[in-house]
């Protein structure tokens, strides 16, 4: 595990894999979802070592508030557009002229907010997230409002908790051992704001559970960005990363450059 500083002084984890590769491709960054990391996100379902044997330098990054990384309980350290500058800042330290991004669930939201800003995003690709983030500018809170995860995580006692959907991520959270505090001050700032997709010049992938609600029309996140498509795989929102198609259709998009 390497750490890096953000630019508001917190200590963020990433780690590193394919290091041989370094330099003949750009280096995939990914970004995890909401309460995991990217151990949990990536390299369990199998996401970083079928990158590897693709022959790719991978690097994934643990967001602030999650996994290894600092876990400030103030939610005005938190929200998609501060994680979006922790990676511009790894990319600094990455020091590479190109990269290609991946990201799940809060953090395809976070990428796609990086790529809106950041030219050397040469490919994208966003899973968990559809319509919600043009209609509303982040997670569709209408699938799950961010003021029902908030009270989840916060609870002291999860078997009153509503509605099933918030249980499902304070039961995630339970189960990683998450900083329940972090994770509900980054809970309390979701983005809700427009992104600007049409400055996002990679092509871009919209990789979709087809039975995800959190990731509802996701050819309505496509057609908003200039060169992006859809392509669904089997699965909800916290299965469709096990989905034996997911990690094969990142390394097939991310080789087609």
């Amino acid at each position: 595990m390497e750490h890096f500083t953000s630019t508001d002084g917190l200590q963020l984890a990433y780690q590193q894999w394919g290091t041989e590769h370094r330099g003949a491709r750009p280096p995939v960054v990914l970004h995890h979802g909401f309460v995991v990391d990217a151990e949990m996100n990536f390299v369990q379902p199998g996401v970083v070592d079928a990158l590897v044997a693709s022959g790719r330098h991978v690097v994934g990054i643990d967001a602030r508030g999650h996994g290894a990384s600092a876990k400030p309980h103030d939610p005005a350290r938190y929200g998609e557009q501060t994680m979006a500058g922790d990676l511009v800042s790894l990319f600094d330290v990455l020091d590479a002229p190109e990269v290609h991004l991946v990201g799940y669930s809060m953090g395809a939201i976070v990428s796609l907010i990086a790529a809106s800003h950041d030219r050397r995003v040469g490919r994208l690709v966003v899973g968990g997230i559809g319509a919600g983030v043009v209609e509303l500018g982040g997670v569709d809170t209408r699938a799950v409002p961010s003021e029902a995860i908030v009270a989840a995580l916060e609870a002291d006692d999860p078997n009153l908790i509503e509605p099933p959907a918030a249980r499902d991520f304070r039961a995630l959270a339970d189960a990683v051992g998450a900083d329940r505090l972090a994770l509900a001050a980054q809970a309390r700032v979701v983005h809700a704001g427009p992104i600007a997709f049409d400055r996002i010049a990679a092509p871009t992938l919209v990789l979709a559970g087809d039975a995800d609600p959190l990731a509802a029309r996701p050819e309505v996140l496509a057609a908003a960005v200039p060169d992006g498509r859809v392509e669904l795989v089997p699965g909800d929102h916290l299965g469709a990363v096990l989905a034996p198609t997911f990690a094969p259709a990142i390394v097939a998009f991310l080789a087609a450059d």
